[in-house]
């Protein structure tokens, strides 16, 4: 079994509801949940919109291999109404991103683990430093703890009480 890390979000639609379909879409299609942190809210990263997002992050195990993993999260996406827009953030109802795949370092063209902006998003540290404060970036060689305290990102956090 892997260990994985993934980072959830949406802005639009039902969020509440959308979470919980999410859970369980990712239980049925990825493997098991082992850790979730508290859901976050905030602003939109990389493009203008007026909702926020609720973030969260999920270590889950899986069988499945990086690739096999990718695509299933695709299918996941799809089922949400996900369009892909090369380049460009937008809003959706729920995204899901391969923030770590056990300790690998992967860069192919339709992949890269672990994900290149973690260090950078608050919306990713806050919830991922709840859930493995120790773990430490393969690349960066930096806990998310570290991460979290050296993070340029100055976007308002706050959780969301469900």
């Amino acid at each position: 079994m892997h260990q994985v890390f993934l980072g959830i979000g949406g802005n639009t639609g039902n969020k509440h509801d959308n979470f919980d379909k999410v859970y369980t879409f990712i239980k049925n299609e990825l493997g098991d949940i082992i850790k979730r942190s508290s859901v976050y809210e905030t602003p939109p990263w990389g493009f203008q919109s007026q909702e926020n997002f609720w973030n969260q992050v999920l270590m889950i195990e899986t069988e499945f291999s990086p690739e096999k993993l990718l695509k299933n999260i695709a299918k996941i996406e799809n089922w949400f109404g996900r369009e892909r827009v090369s380049g460009k953030y937008t809003s959706r109802e729920m995204d899901i991103d391969i923030l770590y795949f056990d300790e690998l370092i992967i860069e192919t063209d339709t992949l890269v683990i672990p994900h290149p902006h973690i260090h950078k998003r608050l919306f990713v540290l806050v919830p991922l430093a709840e859930i493995a404060p120790e773990f430490v970036h393969p690349l960066l060689r930096l806990n998310s703890l570290q991460m979290f305290e050296n993070c340029p990102d100055r976007s308002a956090i706050k959780k969301v009480e469900l």
